[in-house]
């Protein structure tokens, strides 16, 4: 498909969801060394997450950590584990709009400003009768790359 308007850059974020951040944060902080650069919390989205960060720069990538608010309410950000992947994308409205018109599924809360400060939306895991792509099981979120990511992964020279 040549006439598609954006540009799939590479991966932002992958976020993991538990009972307890405070375990998660033990692994990925304690033991693995990951950098805590921020936090999160969306009583609607129902999420407490931690932001931690791989690499430096334009290319580092997020590993959120993220527990529920409340157990009891949806969406459940700790099942599964791996909630779900984000990846840059050049042009966040083109992609959008671009891949509901060939029958995407997409959460509802549309383009939103996202925990790190970056527009985002999300494909939703399945289709459905009315959008019949969806993420074959897995959440997508597509980050709106701000210009200096977009030119570091867009740069072909090592």
């Amino acid at each position: 498909m040549t006439d598609r308007p954006f540009r799939i850059l590479g991966v932002q974020q992958l976020a993991v969801g538990g009972s307890s951040k405070r375990a998660l944060r033990s692994l990925w902080v304690d033991l693995l060394g990951l950098e805590p650069t921020g936090t999160f919390r969306s009583e609607r989205e129902n999420v407490d997450e931690d932001i931690l960060t791989i690499g430096s720069g334009p290319l580092a990538v997020e590993v959120d950590i993220m527990e529920p608010i409340d157990v009891d309410r949806s969406p459940r950000v700790d099942t599964p584990p791996l909630n779900h992947v984000g990846l840059w994308v050049d042009d966040l409205p083109a992609a959008v709009e671009w891949l509901e018109a060939r029958g995407v599924r997409f959460t509802p809360g549309g383009i939103r400003p996202g925990g790190s400060g970056h527009d985002i939306c999300f494909i939703h895991p399945k289709g459905d009768d009315d959008s019949p792509f969806g993420g074959e099981g897995v959440l997508i979120e597509l980050v709106q790359a701000p210009a200096q990511v977009v030119a570091a992964l867009s740069d072909p020279s090592p």
